[in-house]
């Protein structure tokens, strides 16, 4: 047998030392041996089970849906408490180096939040030849009532092991969805619009039409190649009964089709599906499509996270590459006719450079002072703007202050205006996967809202952007462009 490594250096000490753990060798365990840990079940331990196994069983997360059911509210995931009785046995008795070999466990007993459970494991028997435990264990609540109980069998460890103990990664929880559910139920009273989804040929785009429609968010038409749209909804098992058709050969003609159908006003909005985003802003954009206006079209991403307390808006991160001054001064606008439909009155708008002070050879810059002084003269309207302003200094007071910046806008920006696409794309991608933003994307600037999606989207991304269409749409009614 090899040498086995030096423990490291420690105190003596319990299970109960807060720098190291340590075992119980089988010859230092007797029979009646125990051990035990106490835990305070809370809304976020289940809420983290949920995301690690996938088990999102409504008694466990809905609390309308749990209220109705025998146990009156939202309960543990029976195997919440069976992992604390695994953490017992792997940092306690025996502890570290400790194999399973089997588990049994009846559950007798619903856990509700805010109760306490002991999980205790005693040693029954002990097999010396196979170096094996059997042990009860047990999850009983503070009023006394076992919730759970079982036997486990072991294989102990023989060689005693010391070791610093494990520092933890901070687990934030981030509900990601509920700004999502908001806007839903904000526009449901609003009624489904008519949306061409163009070209949905794969599942991702397909599915999310579907998931739209059943929302009651739209009423979708299928402009695809009838063939492939079936063979789609077959392999997906999406049921496409009742769902308009459009049948066109390919996705070009599909793109020219949906614009046809939006000029036309027969649909209210269109939908990006499995086309090239150049496809379809290439049949809009073109001269005689009939859904130009005045207006420079842009794109806008719509954006909540856990790290400011408000939504915000993105512009332009998908169509405008480098934009022009006389092309922001359009996507300003844009993105102030966006804020209002969503409920802010006067948006106060952030135009981003590197700096927040005006320096000739970053043109940056140059832009933003020109767009404030555009608003000035009420060459823009309906917003309050400030710029240039680096990205800390639009959303954090604290920074602002600290470079000593007296804006109505720092700190507090409804909307940021990033100086290209390429800034803007990578600002939106790192706010939504390592910020933990929640998003929506729409395009402005035509005569109908168009929702452009992309493969990585979520499905609430999807639902989200078809939200933000239907409240554009109804607004276009009142308020053409």
């Amino acid at each position: 047998m090899p040498d086995t490594p030096a423990a490291p250096a420690g105190p003596p000490g319990d299970a109960d030392d807060i720098h190291f753990i340590r075992n119980r060798t089988f010859e230092e365990i007797a029979v009646g041996d125990t051990a035990a840990i106490e835990r305070t079940l809370t809304a976020e331990d289940i809420q983290l089970f949920a995301v690690m196994s996938g088990d999102v069983n409504p008694q466990h997360l809905d609390p309308d849906f749990a209220a109705s059911t025998r146990f009156h509210g939202v309960i543990a995931h029976g195997m919440w408490g069976a992992a604390l009785i695994s953490a017992v046995l792997g940092t306690r008795l025996p502890g570290p180096g400790t194999i399973y070999l089997s588990q049994t466990l009846k559950f007798l007993a619903p856990v509700h939040i805010g109760d306490t459970l002991t999980i205790r494991v005693t040693v029954r028997s002990r097999d010396e030849a196979r170096k094996e435990l059997v042990l009860d264990c047990s999850c009983i609540d503070q009023a006394g009532q076992c919730a759970i109980k079982g036997e486990a069998l072991v294989l102990a460890p023989v060689e005693k092991i010391v070791r610093p103990r494990a520092t933890l990664p901070e687990v934030r929880l981030t509900r990601g969805n509920d700004g999502v559910q908001r806007l839903l139920d904000y526009v449901k009273p609003l009624g489904a619009i008519r949306m061409a989804v163009v070209h949905p040929c794969d599942e991702s785009s397909l599915g999310g039409a579907v998931d739209a429609w059943r929302a009651g968010l739209i009423e979708p038409v299928l402009v695809a190649p009838r063939a492939r749209l079936e063979a789609v909804a077959a392999q997906a098992g999406f049921d496409l009964t009742g769902i308009a058709i459009e049948d066109v050969p390919h996705s070009h003609a599909a793109a020219a089709r949906a614009v046809e159908l939006a000029a036309a006003g027969e649909v209210d909005a269109l939908m990006k599906g499995s086309l090239h985003t150049d496809e379809l802003m290439g049949a809009v954009v073109a001269a005689g499509s009939g859904l130009r206006t005045k207006r420079r079209i842009s794109h806008c991403f719509i954006m909540q996270t856990p790290a400011y307390p408000r939504p915000f808006i993105i512009t332009d991160a998908a169509i405008n590459i480098a934009p022009t001054l006389e092309e922001k001064a359009d996507i300003v606008r844009n993105a102030i006719d966006l804020a209002q439909t969503i409920g802010v009155a006067q948006p106060r708008v952030a135009i981003l450079a590197a700096v927040e002070t005006v320096n000739p050879h970053m043109p940056a810059t140059l832009d933003a002072a020109a767009l404030c002084k555009m608003a000035d003269r009420g060459q823009i309207e309906g917003g309050v703007l400030d710029g240039p302003l680096a990205f800390d200094n639009a959303v954090s007071a604290a920074a602002a202050r600290i470079k000593g910046i007296a804006s109505p806008v720092a700190g507090q920006a409804d909307v940021l205006v990033v100086p290209d696409l390429e800034s803007g794309n990578m600002l939106a991608k790192q706010l939504e996967y390592l910020g933990g933003a929640a998003s929506a994307g729409i395009v402005i600037g035509a005569k109908v809202p168009i929702v452009l999606t992309s493969r990585a989207d979520s499905r609430e991304s999807r639902m989200a952007s078809c939200a933000v269409a239907l409240l554009l749409a109804h607004h276009y009614r009142s308020h053409p462009l």
